[in-house]
């Protein structure tokens, strides 16, 4: 067995060094070719900081986009390509420790990226070299499902936890300050359950087996407990101004609120027990772990007795709302003008009593309720009456008989009658 795990190493170094020597020759990129493979090597230690500055430098703002997407791509096909737990969990950590410290400009192109290709979906990887590497490649599977929903919640929040620069709390304030406490009901209801997605991805990193004693793998959950405090910090700000805002929602809201404020309380107990499991690590020795604070169960039935009672709809606002009235005009109308000006001798009394009759403006017409839409398919057409177009036709064509038995056509172009004369009494009558 040890000689199979010496061999096993010796190939990955071997499979590095050519790795190395490739990239010097044939990349565009080289120097970031070489500190992507060296931060990623198939040696069980945590990535050298002089590999990882390189890689965000050349991932700043000052650097163009193509590089920063170009080494966004060599990450992951370095991901992508590996059967290796030590080089898959070694590629996390330098991903994850591009988005805390490096530029805005990797996470945003690593949304790009991962829109297009699922960067992090790592649920079919596997390393069964041995039992140890099974064990550990569970925890990689679950690290990259954390990172991925770190990547989702920052596009529902639009910015990053971790990174977000709180002020110093004034005195008297409280010390769990965050964005979430200053929010609307609508984005707390957008942003609680995402938060909350998050810290159970946190949660799931829990390790097991051979993977809790690798220090490798306690070096990318320090990583993690420490952007637990602050997802802590902003759920339990945003579940206090929920609570603040939720006897004024309506029905629909409420019931969302009351499931995000059940979840916090199981969520808590849950994080308590992951904090137990960390402090029993070497890890752990450093870190000062939070008081976490259950919501309290009694407020429950209060808030269960306010949906059943809630409005379905949102009360409407007592200010006047912009309304369209008739007004009619104060002063004469023009024709009312136009009359008294003329003399009052030419016109009779009553075109007089006529015009003070139309001097107030005319009663709008009644608002019509039916719209008369038309026979669009023609189906109430009535044909016109033939005897009707017959006797409108003044340009009419009649055949009429003569003595000499032949037939001459003639045109008439005056009054219909006469077709009527010639007809009955022949054309004798005429002349």
């Amino acid at each position: 067995m040890g000689t199979l795990q010496t061999w096993r190493k010796a190939y990955g170094a071997l499979k590095d060094t050519t790795k190395v020597g490739l990239a010097h020759v044939n990349s565009d990129y080289a120097d970031l070719d070489v500190a992507i493979v060296k931060a990623t090597n198939h040696v069980e230690c945590p990535p050298k900081e002089r590999h990882l500055r390189k890689i965000f430098v050349a991932t700043s703002v000052i650097r163009p986009r193509a590089d920063v997407a170009y080494c966004i791509h060599a990450l992951a096909r370095r991901l992508a390509k590996t059967r290796n737990w030590t080089v898959a969990l070694k590629t996390l950590i330098v991903i994850h420790r591009a988005l805390r410290e490096g530029d805005p400009t990797f996470r945003e192109e690593l949304l790009n990226f991962s829109q297009r290709a699922r960067i992090l979906q790592l649920s079919n990887f596997k390393d069964d070299s041995s039992p140890i590497a099974w064990d550990c490649s569970a925890w990689v599977r679950t690290y990259a499902l954390f990172l991925e929903e770190r990547l989702e919640c920052f596009r529902i929040l639009k910015y990053d936890i971790e990174a977000e620069r709180l002020p110093r709390p004034a005195q008297g304030e409280d010390k769990d300050y965050s964005r979430t406490s200053e929010l609307d009901s609508e984005e707390l209801l957008d942003q609680l359950p995402a938060l909350q997605q998050l810290i159970y991805r946190l949660i799931g990193c829990r390790p097991e087996g051979a993977a809790v004693g690798n220090y490798v793998i306690q070096y990318a959950l320090a990583l993690v407990l420490k952007e637990s405090f602050k997802i802590y910090c902003a759920i339990n700000g945003g579940i206090i101004n929920l609570v603040d805002k939720f006897f004024e929602m309506p029905r629909h809201e409420a019931v969302k609120a009351l499931d995000v404020y059940k979840r916090a309380g199981q969520q808590a107990n849950s994080l308590s027990d992951f904090y137990e499991v960390c402090k029993g690590l070497e890890l752990a020795r450093n870190f000062q772990f939070p008081a976490l604070r259950e919501p309290p169960q009694s407020f429950l039935t209060t808030m269960e007795e306010y949906i059943r009672e809630a409005p379905r709809v949102v009360t409407v606002p007592t200010e006047p709302l912009l309304q369209l009235t008739y007004k009619p005009e104060e002063g004469p109308s023009e024709d009312t003008k136009l009359s008294n000006d003329e003399p009052e001798s030419s016109a009779p009394a009553d075109d007089v009593a006529f015009s003070s009759v139309e001097a107030h403006p005319p009663l709008p017409p009644p608002p019509q309720t039916n719209m008369d839409t038309g026979d669009l398919l023609g189906l109430n057409y009535s044909a016109p009456n033939a005897s009707v177009i017959e006797e409108s036709n003044a340009l009419a064509l009649a055949i009429v008989p003569i003595d000499s038995g032949k037939l001459c056509f003639l045109f008439f172009l005056f009054s219909p009658y006469l077709v009527a004369i010639i007809l009955i009494f022949g054309v004798d009558t005429i002349s």
